[in-house]
């Protein structure tokens, strides 16, 4: 079965999912490895992956610690019906701005908002009120990230593959790095597939050097990678968010419940009237209620509003 994204124009089959499910795991996987494990030769997974990046269908970017997102914002803006698009993409363009979607209905957009204190509050004490398209703002402070967007794993892979992929180890996240670690890092920001030949060009570095000083990254945890694909490629053509209301003794297991379930992409404790807040991958309208019922309910939500992305604006891991 092939599945496709209308307005992207590419259509993916099973080997496809598997080549992206694959490397949702392990970005950095060679494609010897993923021949291997995927049992098909190197030349058709390479194959496969070229025209997967150089369709724009796929790209592999370095997913930053999600403990940096403690602290940062989570924006409600409420915009004139006509002017969504326009504030959508000023949001979009700024590089404080981890993602922003529009949701159903044309009056709202959701923005994750990163960067220094001092930054958000002129944007949101200054910029927003001065903005005459905007009518309202909620904002609310992340307390705890449960899972994000480098968490979810599309339902692709038997287990027996995904143990196979899985790093070796799993690191702290952290580690004492210098000036030649922050450079490496920086350049597999934004494609965290660069070879290691091409990054010892880029930084003027042995090869042998930059393979070592990888390892180490990876060891600590410090290089996790992020799939970026549009998830109606791989069969969700539902994509929703979900502002929860918990008693307090119940949000940390909600969490973590939220967080291992195969539907989700973020989940974070937050501040506000909503203190969980998840974002969600479905096949259909279906089993969002499925996920609804049989999910939610059983982890003592009092209130839950769901709200359906219409579009996104801008996707975790965009430049």
């Amino acid at each position: 079965m092939n599945t496709r994204a209308a307005d992207s124009g590419v259509t993916l089959d099973a080997l496809d999912r598997s080549v992206v499910g694959a490397l949702q795991i392990d970005g950095r996987a060679e494609i010897s490895r993923l021949a291997a494990v995927l049992e098909v030769s190197p030349r058709t997974v390479a194959r496969r992956l070229n025209r997967l990046l150089h369709t724009g269908a796929l790209r592999i970017v370095r997913a930053a610690d999600p403990a940096q997102a403690i602290g940062s914002t989570v924006l409600r803006v409420r915009v004139l019906r006509g002017k969504v698009d326009t504030i959508a993409q000023s949001f979009a363009r700024r590089p404080d701005v981890l993602t922003a979607d529009i949701v159903l209905g044309g009056e709202e957009i959701n923005v994750v908002l990163t960067g220094s204190p001092l930054t958000r509050d002129r944007l949101l004490h200054h910029q927003l009120p001065a903005t005459g398209a905007i009518t309202a703002t909620t904002a609310h402070s992340v307390l705890h990230v449960f899972a994000d967007a480098a968490h979810w794993r599309a339902d692709v892979l038997t287990p027996d593959q995904v143990c196979a992929l899985a790093p070796a180890h799993a690191g702290s996240g952290t580690c004492a790095t210098d000036a030649l670690d922050d450079r490496l890092l920086e350049h597999l920001r934004r494609d965290a597939r660069l070879p290691h030949a091409t990054l010892a060009q880029l930084t003027g570095t042995p090869e042998s050097t930059v393979r070592r000083r990888l390892r180490r990254l990876a060891d600590a945890g410090m290089l996790r990678t992020h799939a970026v694909v549009d998830p109606r490629l791989l069969g969700m053509d539902i994509d929703a968010a979900l502002w929860l209301q918990l008693p307090p003794a119940r949000l940390r297991e909600a969490g973590r419940t939220l967080a291992a379930h195969p539907h989700t992409h973020a989940v974070a404790a937050t501040t506000g009237p909503a203190n969980l807040i998840a974002a969600v991958y479905c096949p259909d309208l279906a089993s969002l209620y499925t996920f609804t019922t049989d999910v939610l309910g059983p982890l003592g939500v009092t209130s839950a509003e769901t709200a359906i992305i219409a579009r996104t604006a801008k996707p975790v891991g965009a430049p």
